[in-house]
């Protein structure tokens, strides 16, 4: 209890800050602008040449990552040739060759080679892939898929599957299994991972198309709808017709439904015949998950398909979503196996014109800004339609547009006001753990449990295995695949209420900024910057936990004895670059240094820990902080 009012009362802290700040650039006392003169960003050379200096290499690396660290954002730098250019492009390729992370192959060293229960192994294989670096089974195994591992959080969060599921949660192979269906897919093409994504036995236990059997009127027993509604409204067309830029096409002032309840049930009946593989056509109904490999995609059974033909119960043409130039006018005709319906189906959905937009401004919205232009959106549609070979839902493409448009790179400059995203809770805290050198300490080899000597094992309750606690202040109330429902944690199209409602701006990850959260959140985060270095004595605790590497930054913090005369600037600025991409506000950064400069040998043998640990929560607490420009 002390910890979380000490917690609190830091939280305050900030709140006083931020109203500070915001009063004081209302009144006009001092710019709140500090961008650059546009003309160097806007003419002479092409901004995605860059990056031209380290605070535009940290703030692409922002929206790629999971957090900028100072070794990137000089790699970063290093790429951009000497007459300039390329940089971006060159980061970008890398990354695209980078070897995928595979949470498979950590479930199994966990589960078989150390022989461990693999309960929450899919938030430790999250965390060792987010935050990057030597793998625990081999350390010179080095973990370097950034951006496909911060693509694949993204698509996890428009194909929602949640372990708050008993039975998924009761399998964490199958878990680690469809994540890495998300990543090794994230930059091949959306049909692909579309149907890999349908056939998931997880997404079949999820939305309830594993077992999912033909019409039987004698029996009373219809087909499911849950996956042939959501495939539709969640995770590729949505529930209206829209423009290439995303927005609504109307009729006679109205939005178009881009499909009716008759056209979900003809889906319904497509999305029959689909079971365990180690099932058989005999025991269809009640094969059951006691025998089901949740590691193997769904297998085909042609006797409990609706094909159109096989029962006069079924639907014999099936009409699913019409759209000028779908095949056939979108109607399925009778007479297919499961296979070549699912086919017919799958393509009828992928070549919607609307898959484009919709998808393509969810990803500039996980990534870059909650608002995106039109004409942002309709460049990325165009991109999805079309990757200049002709190829459409190349998601390598889409990406890459996404992270190269002119406004990605400089929207902050052009829409101050309105340009960015809050960042997502789980995002702040691998942002915390990357720019702190954060790593696994302590922990003990027994009773079956292998945490001693394992740095890159990032385990332990307030790290992996809390995140999505919000009561008691060691979590961010979000964790990987846990999302409450399959609308994943905030809704893309969510509008907070006040000015932004307004004016009609949307800011999905606010839907989660309620009052329990972002108190859970502070203490969470005032106890990871004041508690737990890796200079701690070790506790004993079997497994252990993340612990922060501050002295990294002690000289930065001071060199003589603190206070005025020995101030705190080069830890504020390497923390504004690292932390901020260095966009902090003159006034905020004064702000900082005014306290931090009152911390030296007076207050202690350890007033440089001291300015560190008020800095980290006073920054990421902050504002400023927590809208991502």
């Amino acid at each position: 209890m002390f910890r979380s009012n000490r917690a609190v009362r830091f939280a305050s802290r900030a709140s006083v800050l931020a109203l500070v700040t915001m009063a004081t650039f209302s009144a006009g006392a001092q710019s709140l602008s500090h961008s650059p003169d546009p003309m160097f960003y806007d003419g002479f050379q092409a901004v995605t040449f860059g990056p031209y200096t380290d605070s535009d290499a940290a703030r692409f690396l922002t929206q790629a990552t999971f957090g900028p660290i100072d070794a990137d954002i000089a790699h970063l730098r290093s790429l951009v040739a000497p007459n300039g250019g390329a940089g971006y492009q060159a980061w970008l390729n890398e990354q695209f060759a980078a070897p995928a992370s595979s949470m498979t192959t950590y479930h199994n060293w966990v589960g078989n080679t150390l022989a461990e229960n693999t309960g929450n192994v899919l938030r430790e294989a999250w965390f060792l892939d987010a935050l990057g670096g030597p793998d625990p089974q081999n350390n010179l195994i080095i973990h370097t898929d950034q951006l496909r591992q911060r693509v694949a959080f993204a698509l996890s969060e428009i194909f929602v599957i949640s372990d708050q599921n008993t039975l998924l949660n009761q399998h964490p192979e199958g878990e680690v299994t469809y994540y890495d269906i998300l990543s090794d897919n994230a930059f091949g093409n959306f049909r692909v991972l579309l149907e890999k994504v349908t056939l998931s036995t997880d997404m079949g236990v999820y939305l309830n198309m594993v077992s999912n059997p033909r019409a039987d009127l004698t029996q009373n027993r219809h087909p499911d709808e849950n996956y042939a509604r959501e495939i539709n409204q969640l995770f590729t067309v949505g529930l209206v017709f829209l423009n290439g830029d995303g927005s609504l096409q109307l009729q006679a002032g109205q939005p178009v439904p881009t499909y009716t309840q008759p056209v979900i049930t003809a889906f319904a009946h497509v999305f029959t015949g689909w079971n365990w593989a180690s099932c058989t056509s005999g025991n269809y109904l009640n094969c059951g998950y006691q025998n089901g490999d949740f590691t193997l995609p769904m297998a085909a059974f042609s006797a409990w398909h609706d094909n159109g033909t096989n029962l006069t119960n079924d639907i014999v043409s099936k009409q699913l979503l019409s759209y000028p130039g779908a095949v056939n006018g979108g109607v399925l005709v009778a007479g297919g196996t499961p296979q070549s319906d699912l086919t017919f189906a799958l393509d009828n959905i992928f070549n919607h014109p609307n898959v484009g937009p919709f998808i393509g401004k969810q990803l500039i919205q996980r990534l870059v800004t909650s608002n995106p232009s039109p004409a942002y959106v309709q460049r990325i549609t165009n991109v999805f339609n079309n990757n200049g070979s002709g190829v459409r839902g190349d998601l390598k493409a889409v990406v890459q547009a996404i992270l190269l448009d002119q406004e990605a790179r400089i929207g902050q400059y052009r829409a101050p006001d309105s340009f960015g995203k809050l960042r997502e809770p789980l995002l702040r805290m691998t942002h915390f753990w990357r720019a702190t050198g954060a790593l696994h300490h302590c922990g003990l080899d027994v009773g079956g449990l292998h945490y001693a000597n394992q740095p890159y094992r990032y385990a332990g309750y307030t790290t992996a295995y809390g995140t999505s606690d919000e009561t008691y202040g060691s979590g961010v109330g979000q964790a990987p695949v846990d999302s409450p429902t399959v609308f994943n944690f905030f809704k893309p199209s969510f509008v907070p209420a006040g000015e932004m409602a307004t004016r009609s701006l949307k800011g999905p990850e606010f839907q989660i900024a309620t009052d329990s959260l972002i108190v859970s959140s502070t203490n969470s985060l005032f106890g990871k910057s004041f508690n737990g270095d890796l200079t701690d004595a070790c506790a004993a605790d079997p497994i252990g936990d993340i612990a922060l590497n501050r002295t990294q930054d002690l000289a930065l913090a001071g060199s003589v004895n603190g206070g005025p005369s020995d101030p705190a600037t080069a830890l504020v600025d390497a923390y504004n670059k690292r932390f901020m991409a260095g966009q902090m506000s003159p006034f905020m950064r004064q702000t900082l240094l005014s306290y931090l400069n009152t911390i030296g040998s007076g207050s202690g043998a350890d007033w440089k820990f001291q300015r560190i640990n008020r800095a980290l929560l006073l920054i990421s607490t902050s504002p400023e902080y927590l809208i991502q420009k």
